[in-house]
């Protein structure tokens, strides 16, 4: 069986069984009705994906893989905040008349600082350390800026990278691993989404940097179930468990910004009925 469903599977009942439960309190998400949207949350779950052993996408239900991609690419590749460049909706709910959604998450990431080295944007910077400076403990890309958060239409939730590089202790090869920070996450709806995104950005940074992809540690300050969600939930961690998918990525490309959706594949992907008009908080 697939450990991310694992992992998923006993980060929800901990939930369920453990967590607060909002209602009543003041909260900004509502419904698309106007109620408010209560969650039952948990504080500081950490999850770890080994991604050398398996890709940790859900088989309880699939994941939409090139979606995924996409989004992910628009943020690190593209460092784009117009919806106009992304080619799905997800960001729709919140872009202005232009598609634009503040200057939020890839606007951070093109934003360029000076350092001894020179110019570079976060992204150019965490490559040109991975490629030169793998050791470093300072190879960190940031999108809560909080000069700029009053200009966002959404406060990012995923919000910071943190890479670290270790050696494979048989062979010597250089091994990438990654933290990924939330703030907050949506369990049903988005967090497997962000688990393989940036699993997906793992792979990525170190196939072109020759190293080997490690671990994946998801750290989530705010991980909730909304009250419209548990049913489902409920029933989806029921469900059988299939072993993860296989992950390929084109080792052809060697630049960062040469990669397509196309360059990424799930084989042999197993997976139980996709869960169908589930409510989404705003």
């Amino acid at each position: 069986m697939s450990r991310a469903d694992e992992i998923f599977r006993d980060m929800c009942l901990d939930i369920l069984e453990n967590g607060t439960d909002t209602r009543g309190e003041k909260v900004r998400p509502h419904w698309e009705d106007g109620t408010s949207a209560y969650t039952i949350k948990k504080f500081g779950v950490v999850n770890r994906y080994d991604l050398g052993k398996e890709f940790p996408a859900l088989s309880f239900r699939k994941v939409a893989f090139k979606t995924c991609v996409n989004e992910l690419l628009w943020i690190w590749q593209k460092k784009s905040n117009n919806i106009n460049d992304l080619k799905a909706h997800i960001w729709d709910e919140w872009a202005d008349e232009n598609g634009s959604i503040g200057k939020a998450y890839g606007y951070q990431l093109q934003v360029k600082h000076k350092y001894s080295e020179g110019e570079f944007d976060q992204v150019d910077r965490v490559i040109y350390d991975l490629k030169n400076n793998p050791f470093s403990r300072r190879i960190i890309a940031n999108m809560f800026v909080h000069a700029d958060l009053h200009e966002m239409a959404l406060y990012p939730c995923a919000y910071s990278m943190t890479f670290n590089v270790t050696q494979n202790r048989k062979t010597g090869a250089l091994v990438l691993n990654a933290i990924l920070n939330q703030r907050s996450s949506d369990v049903l709806t988005a967090n497997n989404w962000n688990v393989v995104q940036y699993s997906v950005l793992v792979h990525m940074l170190a196939s072109i940097c020759g190293m080997e992809a490690g671990e994946l540690v998801h750290v989530i300050a705010d991980a909730h179930i909304y009250d419209r969600h548990v049913p489902i939930i409920k029933e989806l961690i029921e469900r059988p468990m299939y072993p993860a998918p296989v992950f390929h990525i084109n080792r052809d490309i060697k630049d960062f910004y040469e990669f397509t959706v196309d360059d990424f594949e799930l084989t042999d992907y197993k997976y139980g009925e996709q869960v169908k008009n589930i409510p989404v908080a705003i």
